[in-house]
């Protein structure tokens, strides 16, 4: 009596990657159609939550932006004792502009200091009556780039400043800068902290989400593993699931912060005394926009493979 051979396990049509992936994900599309509920909650608290987490990555960039705009403050004033003929000034000017740091250097001739000055006493001019433009030195008006203003920075470039001949006295607001600073690198740190514990729950409760879904088909995936499925057969659709959930989820929390930063400044004016939009107010950049998108994705899979742990061994 000869035995009974174990039966081939059956092929899936156009066995292969690409097969097995169409497979796969028409499955996981299947499943969403037959937990339509389950899937919307699971989308809905993913948009709530990447949704907060772009809301404050929107007001860090522009807060960003508004720190960058303040920082263009920080310049170094060079002045002389004496106005310094055409050849010196551009002698002068070849050494700064060639000193690590430089943006812009400008030129402030004694008169246009003087000129200045009684802008700025627009309506009192009378007390610079009979005032020569000897008052007031020349100056050479010295821009830095972005990544020397930082008060270590600043100080290194004067103390390379003060090494060119001609340059009598030198001005840069030290306490401003030093300020300034230390108030940016506070919020910086502050908005880190926030951002990284905004992270931290969005992680929770997407995770937590999606073991609840799956959590009410443990007896799909029980029955799976009796009959006798791989677990990579049991994993793929609900792991291609969570990366669908993800990817909806983040769109629709991109599509209503659009919807809000648009609306906002459509409609600021109605009751704010100015337009945000002349104040420079951004929306996020598209390497944000691509990596709230992305990282949505990987949220769902990441949420469904650590849920799907708890009924099969990764």
């Amino acid at each position: 009596m000869s035995r009974n051979k174990p039966a081939k396990r059956a092929r899936l049509a156009n066995e292969g990657v690409p097969g097995r992936l169409k497979y796969f994900t028409a499955r996981a599309v299947a499943n969403i159609r037959q937990n339509v509920f389950v899937n919307v909650v699971t989308v809905g608290t993913i948009t709530l939550a990447l949704l907060i987490l772009s809301l404050f990555l929107l007001v860090f960039v522009n807060l960003e932006g508004l720190a960058d705009n303040w920082s263009k403050r920080v310049q170094v004033t060079a002045y002389f004792d004496q106005e310094p003929s055409p050849q010196e000034l551009g002698t002068i000017r070849a050494g700064i502009q060639s000193l690590p740091g430089t943006a812009q250097v400008v030129y402030v001739s004694k008169e246009e200091a003087v000129t200045r000055f009684r802008a700025r006493l627009k309506g009192q001019e009378s007390l610079l009556e009979g005032v020569s433009a000897d008052i007031l030195p020349a100056s050479f008006e010295i821009s830095l780039k972005r990544e020397s203003r930082d008060s270590e920075a600043v100080e290194a470039y004067v103390a390379r400043l003060k090494r060119i001949p001609g340059v009598a006295e030198m001005q840069y607001g030290e306490e401003w800068v030093r300020r300034f600073n230390t108030f940016m690198n506070f919020m910086r740190l502050v908005g880190a902290l926030l951002g990284g514990f905004l992270l931290l729950a969005v992680v929770f409760i997407v995770s937590n989400t999606i073991k609840l879904t799956i959590y009410s088909r443990k007896e799909e995936l029980e029955l799976l593993g009796l009959v006798g499925a791989t677990r990579m057969f049991i994993k793929a659709p609900f792991l291609i699931e969570g990366v669908i959930q993800g990817a909806a989820g983040s769109l629709l929390a991109l599509v209503i912060l659009c919807a809000c930063y648009f609306g906002f400044l459509h409609n600021a004016g109605n009751f704010l005394s100015f337009n945000p939009a002349d104040t420079g107010l951004s929306f996020l950049p598209a390497g944000y926009l691509a990596g709230i998108f992305f990282g949505g994705m990987l949220l769902g899979f990441l949420g469904s493979m650590t849920s799907l742990k708890r009924f099969i061994s990764i």
